[in-house]
């Protein structure tokens, strides 16, 4: 069973020990009650409620925290958006002034969104591409829309918008102020969603590539006044930023004039770097904070989730990332499977360097409107500069420190140029990957090979990239990207009797049949586990169970099925 064991002041390892030595396992520290959690057999916990240095024993037990109706308390907790605007960020002082992010569209390349409450309407949702495995279902002949197109089968995409330009249809027009309404950091913008993730969280990096190419080709087109982009997505590459095609598309983006905000990481990969590609010096990478819902910075704390980075290239800045309140996704797999994590029947707490990139998504979203010729690097300087330092946390962890958007507004604007090293894209696409590789019936998507089966030439890209012409068709979300075709035809077969080929490999002329492909789930770790969510969804532990390495981490998805739920 799923335990919180407690510990008496300076029992030091001696409970952890006990749980070891009664065949359990330590799991997660809880460092607000002093304790952590573990699995134990359960005619065993007596025995380690004996032991010394414990205090206490409980079973943790999932419950269902909150009934249909919210009450008005779900909306005023500490991870609530109500609090992060109001208290923690000062996204209300811009709010005073009449910035509320109107004109101004942030990119979010997730999971998709799905248009609840509070992202309904064509002034707050504009879907583009949809580059996930749930796009389309083909048979030999031809292609379709598949019913999942653009819906967030995934839950985390809905929650990050949700976070970054939420606002409920009553909420007050001049101000978003009204307790009783949800709204986001920056109310008044529109998000541009590009999903690429399915319903478990697999895509591979040369799909992110391509969704980051099209924002950038298309940040002014149909109306559109791309700004920002929200890439809440890492893997564990390690080769030279100088090189890797990530982050050379990233720097493509933000050299274009849109602020890119990349989550630092929540570590588990065994390494101090950031996550790729957060560790280039260009983009805002940002950590997770504990904010405690104060605006005080005198008891935030910065998360063990929290990737630090290793001495050189750190966080720039942190922001509100533990156990935050936004919209849910209903029927979504983390819904599904997580839900403990409800709050009422529209809310969703979730924890980790997601959210708290979507928060500063949207603080940048409020300055741009406030400063529309500011230019990245000085939006990133400014975020930086008036940054309020947390005395009892981490100084590598927490960059400059947690964002202020009350400084920040009427700071002057800073007149910074970044001069880093440029990256040139020419490295590999596998080095982009790290261990990040999609598998199916044991064949892994690797080398020099993207996601459609078509060899990756690094330099013809790069030179496409730089020209803006990687794609072409010129519709809202269809298109063809470096030569292929890749949303609303066929992705993959050149010959339909010869099925589809990866890298020599046949995959029997399967189709992308609505969540499963021929009736078979996808495996990889890109979007899901520690890549993504992290550890700390429901309430603050997920129930007191973790991700790393029981359920995700190093795992891959076989036979696992997205609970009959159906999105038609």
């Amino acid at each position: 069973m799923s335990v919180i064991v407690q510990e008496f002041p300076g029992a030091g390892n001696a409970p952890e020990r006990a749980v070891l030595a009664l065949g359990g396992t330590v799991e997660e520290p809880l460092d607000l009650i002093g304790g952590f959690t573990a699995t134990l057999p359960a005619d065993l916990r007596g025995a380690l409620r004996s032991a010394a240095g414990v205090a206490a024993v409980t079973e943790n037990a999932p419950i269902e925290l909150l009934g249909a109706k919210v009450p008005t308390e779900v909306l005023d907790q500490a991870g609530s958006m109500f609090r992060v605007t109001h208290e923690v960020t000062g996204a209300t002082a811009m709010w005073e002034k009449g910035i509320n992010g109107k004109g101004v569209d942030v990119a979010l390349i997730d999971s998709g969104v799905v248009p609840v409450e509070g992202l309904s309407g064509r002034d707050k949702l504009v879907h583009g591409p949809d580059l996930s495995f749930e796009s389309q279902i083909c048979d030999v002949d031809s292609c379709e829309a598949g019913p999942q197109t653009n819906l967030d089968t995934y839950g985390h995409g809905t929650h990050l918008a949700g976070i970054i330009a939420g606002r409920d249809s009553n909420a007050n027009p001049r101000t978003f102020r009204d307790p009783e309404s949800f709204s986001g950091m920056a109310p008044g913008s529109r998000i541009v969603s590009l999903k690429l993730a399915d319903a478990y969280g697999a895509t591979d990096v040369s799909q992110v590539i391509a969704g980051i190419d099209w924002v950038v080709q298309n940040k002014n087109r149909n109306g559109l006044n791309i700004r920002v982009l929200n890439l809440s997505f890492g893997t564990d590459g390690v080769q030279q930023y100088q090189l890797d095609p990530l982050t050379y598309a990233v720097e493509q983006a933000w050299h274009a004039g849109i602020v890119v905000v990349v989550a630092a990481g929540n570590g588990g990969y065994g390494t101090p770097q950031l996550n790729n590609p957060a560790y280039d010096p260009y983009v805002i990478a940002v950590g997770g904070a504990d904010s405690r819902g104060t605006y005080d910075v005198q008891d935030d704390v910065v998360p063990a989730w929290s990737s630090t980075g290793d001495g050189a290239r750190n966080p720039d800045v942190v922001a509100p990332g533990a156990s935050i309140v936004s919209l849910r996704s209903p029927g979504s797999y983390l819904d599904e499977s997580y839900s403990n994590a409800r709050q009422g029947e529209r809310f969703f707490r979730g924890s980790g360097t997601s959210q708290a990139a979507a928060v500063v998504s949207g603080a940048a979203a409020l300055l741009i409107q406030q400063r529309p010729e500011a230019t990245p690097d000085q939006i990133k300087a400014l975020l930086m500069g008036t940054a309020q330092r947390l005395p009892v946390a981490d100084p590598i962890a927490q960059g400059d420190g947690i964002i202020d958007l009350r400084a920040a507004r009427d700071a002057a604007t800073p007149q910074t140029v970044q001069s880093w090293p440029r990256a040139t894209g020419l490295g590999t696409l596998e080095g982009a990957r790290g261990t990040a590789n999609l598998e199916y019936e044991g064949t892994t998507l690797e080398g020099e090979i993207d996601v459609r089966g078509q060899a990756w030439d690094p330099a013809s890209w790069a030179d496409a990239s730089a020209a803006g012409t990687t794609w072409a068709g010129g519709e809202l979300r269809k298109g063809t990207w470096t030569g292929g075709a890749w949303n609303g035809t066929d992705w993959f077969v050149s010959d339909p009797g010869a099925g589809v080929t990866w890298n020599g490999r046949t995959w029997g002329g399967r189709t992308w049949g609505s969540l499963t492909w021929g009736g078979r789930t996808w495996g990889g770790r890109t979007w899901g586990g520690d890549t993504w969510v992290g550890r700390t969804w429901g309430g603050d532990e997920w129930a007191g169970r973790t991700w790393g390495g029981r359920t995700w981490g190093g795992r891959t998805w076989g036979s696992v099925t997205w609970s009959g739920a159906d999105w038609s």
